[in-house]
């Protein structure tokens, strides 16, 4: 199956998880209906200068960030380092993390929730 980046499905949370602005989620494919695999999400996620996810854990499944462009600071489970472009992260086992555009450029993240 073959998908177009002009086919994505869009949305648009405000505050997500408690963070600050929007973060624009570009759905790559739909867990459930197109991919079979024991996935949440499968996204580019995307976070304009100041925005932020919040602090937030993952218990039974791993989060899998992947930086495709710009500065990312992430709180992994209360450790803040810096991501650039190629650099990726994985969070999960009840640890937590939140993720912010440290730059003054768009950040662009590839993300992966997939459940054990």
């Amino acid at each position: 199956m073959i998908r177009r980046s002009a086919e994505f499905t869009t949305e648009i949370r405000k505050n997500m998880r408690g963070g600050d602005g929007e973060v624009t989620i570009r759905h790559i494919w739909k867990p459930g209906e197109e991919m079979k695999s024991n996935t949440r999400m499968y996204a580019e996620l995307i976070l304009e200068p100041g925005c932020s996810i919040g602090n937030h854990a993952h218990d039974t499944e791993e989060e899998m960030f992947y930086v495709i462009s710009g500065t990312a600071e992430l709180d992994d489970n209360g450790t803040r380092v810096i991501l650039n472009a190629g650099d990726s992260s994985l969070t999960g086992g009840g640890a937590a993390h939140a993720l912010r555009n440290a730059g003054n450029t768009t950040l662009k993240v590839l993300a992966l929730i997939a459940r054990y």
